[in-house]
């Protein structure tokens, strides 16, 4: 049975699907390896059971948001690549449509638009994600870029030492990425020499381990978020070199496949950590009915990534915004079913039963 969708969503996707160039959408769309993991984190919310209160008074749901910043909803955009092969405004627009939806938005290291451009844009607070390249100058003036430009939080990704590889049918071309977009934030960052073959001094170093931690905080002030995690014990240990939150996430199914979907891997991480600190999630959210889900579960926020980018390239910012607008109806709505009032309420509920 396909995973349940939210019918805008949906919308959203189909037009992408029309919309974009091929070799774009193939690399939105599809996961590493055979696709298992994509699937799973999809449909793995829905294995899940709620267990609603009654006799509360519901009159009044409140679902805004602290978390490294104020927002008015825990539904937020997770950082993705190259938006500009979406939409014309690029990571502008989604900064943008977030910011009105009063949503955590998260850029990518891997941005097709400056670092500042995009901080405007957003008009709030606003997260920056954080591959350690190989020339780890590149990675510390991306970095101090960010803090200048008014990041709040930096996502350190850690499920990517290599880049998983997608089998992918061929449209008989690549994607139309020019390095003047693929390499935006980073050129001015590059030697000379640097820039005759940049890919191999900006790929992500496979030997960074628990003391990159400390060095992002080191340099920026900020606190760090370890994005990647699906296992307790490294849970834990990114708690104790210094994590702020750690971000339960599979990288949408496009690293290793046939990995624990977040969904099923979120309780155990949630137990491990002990309140320590909160836990963020992403991974096959498609409705508020998932939302509530990993809220339940104990997630703190919880992100999107490919329906933000099916949205902006469906309706630029006001697709986003409309995105994260339902998203979040729909979340105060199942809330109110439930028996919860405000975030709070909703973790220590008790609401989710199996899996």
């Amino acid at each position: 049975m396909d995973a349940p969708m939210h019918p805008l969503i949906d919308g959203f996707r189909r037009t992408a699907q029309a919309e974009l160039d091929p070799p774009f959408w193939e690399y939105v769309s599809r996961g590493c390896g055979y696709g298992v993991s994509v699937g799973a984190a999809e449909s793995s919310w829905a294995s899940y059971r709620l267990l609603p209160r009654a006799l509360r008074d519901v009159s009044r749901i409140d679902t805004r948001l602290e978390l490294f910043g104020d927002f008015a909803t825990p539904v937020g955009v997770a950082p993705t690549a190259f938006h500009r092969l979406a939409h014309d405004e690029g990571e502008v627009a989604t900064a943008a449509g977030a910011a009105r939806a009063g949503s955590p938005f998260v850029l990518s290291s891997r941005s097709t638009t400056r670092i500042e451009h995009v901080a405007a844009a957003a008009a709030g607070p606003w997260w920056f994600q954080v591959y350690v390249t190989l020339d780890r100058a590149v990675t510390e003036a991306m970095v101090r870029r960010a803090v200048a430009a008014g990041a709040t939080a930096l996502a350190l990704t850690v499920d990517t030492p290599y880049v998983g590889h997608r089998n992918i049918p061929g449209s008989g071309r690549p994607m139309d990425l020019s390095d003047d977009l693929a390499l935006v934030n980073m050129a001015e960052h590059l030697s000379a020499a640097q820039r005759d073959d940049p890919w191999a001094f900006i790929d992500q170093d496979p030997s960074i381990g628990l003391d990159t931690i400390g060095w992002l905080r080191q340099i920026s002030g900020l606190p760090v978020i370890v994005k990647g995690v699906l296992r307790p014990d490294d849970a834990r240990a990114f708690v104790d070199a210094g994590a702020a939150a750690v971000w339960v996430s599979s990288h949408g199914g496009r690293q290793l496949d046939r990995a624990i979907s977040p969904a099923h891997a979120l309780p155990g991480i949630v137990a491990a950590v002990g309140g320590s600190v909160p836990v963020v999630v992403d991974g096959g959210v498609r409705t508020g009915f998932d939302v509530l889900t990993a809220l339940g579960l104990g997630a703190s926020a919880v992100f999107v990534g490919r329906p933000a980018v099916w949205a902006l390239a469906a309706d630029g910012a006001g697709g986003v915004e409309a995105l994260l607008a339902e998203l979040t109806e729909e979340l105060r709505h199942v809330m109110g079913l439930a028996g919860v009032v405000d975030l709070a309420d909703l973790r220590s509920a008790g609401l989710v039963d199996g899996g």
